[in-house]
C-alpha cells in the first residue's frame, strides 16, 4: 500500500505546490499593475527612474547579442528554405516563407529565450540574494512595498521593451536573410527587402507583438517569484536562478504553441 500511495502522495504534493506557485505569481501581477497604476495614491510611487534602467538592462544592454543572433537565424532560415522549396521549383516563395516565419514565430520566440536567460535568471538572483540577506524583509520594514519596488519596474520595463526588441529582430532577420538569398534568386537585397514589405501584412507583425507582451510577463514572473521563495544561502540562490530560466523556456515555449494554435487555424 505504501509503495502505491507514496508516489500518489508526491503527485499531489506536486500538483498543490504548482497551484500554489501559479497563485502567487498571478497576485504579483495585480499587485505590480496595482502600484504601477495607483502606487502613488497611497504613498508608494513606481519610480520612473528604476523603470528606466530596468528597461537600459533589459533592452539596450542585449541589443549586441539579439542583433547576432537574429541575424545568424535570418541567415539559418534563407539557407534552408531555399533548400527545401528548390526540390518543388519554388525558390521564389523563399521572401514570403522567410518574412511570415520571422515576424509570426521565430523572431518573438527567440528573442524571449534570450531574455529569459539574460534577464530572467539576472532578475530571479538579483531578488534571490536580497531575501537571503533579509534585504527584502528590511524593504518591508522601512515601508517600502517590496513588490513596488522590485517587482513593478522590472514588469513594465520588460512589457516595454521585449516588444521592441523582437520588431529590432524582425528587421535584422529579415535582412539576414536578404543578404544570403538574393543572390541566390538573382534579385538585389533592396528588391528581396520591398518584395517583404509588400507580402506582409500587420496581423503578421502584431502577432509576433502580441506573444511578445505574453512571454515579457512570463519571464517577469518567473523571475521574481523564483526570486522571492529563494531559501537555503548562496546555494538556493543558484538553484533559483536555474529554475527560473528553465521554466520561463519551458512556459515560453508552451504560450507560443497555444498560439501558434490559435492564430493559425
Amino acid at each position: 500500500m505504501n509503495a502505491l500511495s507514496r508516489p500518489l502522495a508526491s503527485l499531489g504534493r506536486a500538483a498543490v505546490q504548482s497551484v500554489a506557485g501559479i497563485g502567487y505569481a498571478g497576485m504579483l501581477l495585480l499587485e505590480s499593475l496595482y502600484f504601477a497604476a495607483l502606487g502613488w495614491r497611497v504613498g508608494q510611487p513606481l519610480r520612473l527612474r528604476q523603470v528606466l534602467e530596468q528597461m537600459r538592462q533589459i533592452g539596450v544592454d542585449a541589443l549586441p547579442i539579439v542583433t547576432l543572433l537574429a541575424l545568424t537565424i535570418g541567415v539559418m532560415l534563407g539557407i534552408q528554405f531555399i533548400a527545401a522549396l528548390r526540390e518543388f521549383g519554388a525558390q521564389s516563395q523563399v521572401v514570403v516563407a522567410v518574412a511570415k516565419s520571422v515576424t509570426r514565430e521565430f523572431g518573438a520566440l527567440i528573442t524571449a529565450i534570450l531574455v529569459a536567460g539574460r534577464s530572467g535568471s539576472a532578475l530571479a538572483a538579483r531578488i534571490g540574494s536580497m531575501s537571503v540577506s533579509q534585504e527584502v524583509d528590511a524593504l518591508a520594514t522601512m515601508g517600502i512595498e517590496p513588490v513596488r519596488y522590485l517587482a513593478a519596474p522590472a514588469l513594465i520595463a520588460m512589457l516595454v521593451m521585449l516588444p521592441v526588441l523582437t520588431v529590432f529582430a524582425d528587421t535584422v532577420a529579415i535582412l539576414g536573410a536578404a543578404l544570403y538569398a538574393s543572390p541566390a534568386l538573382n534579385v538585389t537585397p533592396a528588391a528581396y527587402l520591398l518584395q517583404t514589405l509588400s507580402l506582409l501584412v500587420p496581423g503578421d507583425l502584431w502577432q509576433g507583438i502580441a506573444k511578445a507582451f505574453v512571454f515579457a510577463v512570463l519571464i517577469t514572473l518567473i523571475g521574481v517569484s523564483t526570486g522571492f521563495s529563494v531559501s537555503g544561502g548562496a546555494e538556493g540562490v543558484g538553484r533559483a536562478t536555474t529554475r527560473a530560466v528553465v521554466l520561463s523556456i519551458c512556459y515560453i515555449i508552451v504560450a507560443d504553441m497555444v498560439f501558434s494554435f490559435f492564430l493559425n487555424r
